[in-house]
C-alpha cells in the first residue's frame, strides 16, 4: 500500500491543519522548498511568508511568520510561530500595522529595538496583505 504525505500545521495555540496532502511548499530561510511524499528526512527553519498546500485540485495558503519544519517517514510537521488562513487575515488591522510600522521607521528618535520591531511588523503586515489580496 502506497503511503501519502501526512501534514500537520501547529501554532502555539492550536492544531491548524491535519490531513493527507499531495505537497506542501514552505518559505525556507534560504528560499522556498516543496515537499512531496517519500521526501528524505529533514528538519529546517522557515521564515515569514506563505505556506502552500496542494491536495488534489485544491490549493490552500497560510500566512506565517516563521518556525520549524520537519519531515520523516511521510509525516510532515510545521511548528509555526503564527499562522493564518486567507480568511482569518484582518486586512484593516494589517493596514494599520503597516502604517504604524512605517511611522516608527520614519521617526529619527526611534531606538534600535523599536526600529527592529517596526521592520518585523512591517514585513508581517506586507505578507498578510499580499496573501489576503487573493480573497478578491
Amino acid at each position: 500500500m502506497e503511503q501519502n504525505l501526512h501534514l500537520e500545521i501547529v501554532s502555539p495555540v492550536k492544531m491548524v491543519y491535519s490531513s493527507e496532502v499531495d505537497s506542501v511548499t514552505i518559505p525556507g530561510t534560504s528560499g522556498s522548498f516543496q515537499v512531496l511524499k517519500n521526501h528524505a528526512a529533514m528538519i529546517s527553519t522557515f521564515t515569514l511568508g506563505k505556506i502552500r498546500i496542494k491536495k488534489g485540485s485544491e490549493t490552500v495558503e497560510y500566512s506565517t511568520s516563521g518556525g520549524v519544519f520537519e519531515v520523516k517517514n511521510n509525516k510532515a510537521v510545521v511548528l509555526a510561530e503564527t499562522v493564518e488562513t486567507i480568511e482569518e487575515i484582518d486586512v484593516e488591522r494589517a493596514k494599520l500595522a503597516k502604517t504604524r510600522a512605517e511611522q516608527i521607521l520614519e521617526m529619527a528618535e526611534a531606538n534600535e529595538d523599536e526600529v527592529r520591531d517596526a521592520k518585523a511588523a512591517l514585513q508581517r503586515a506586507i505578507n498578510r496583505l499580499k496573501i489576503a489580496e487573493k480573497r478578491k
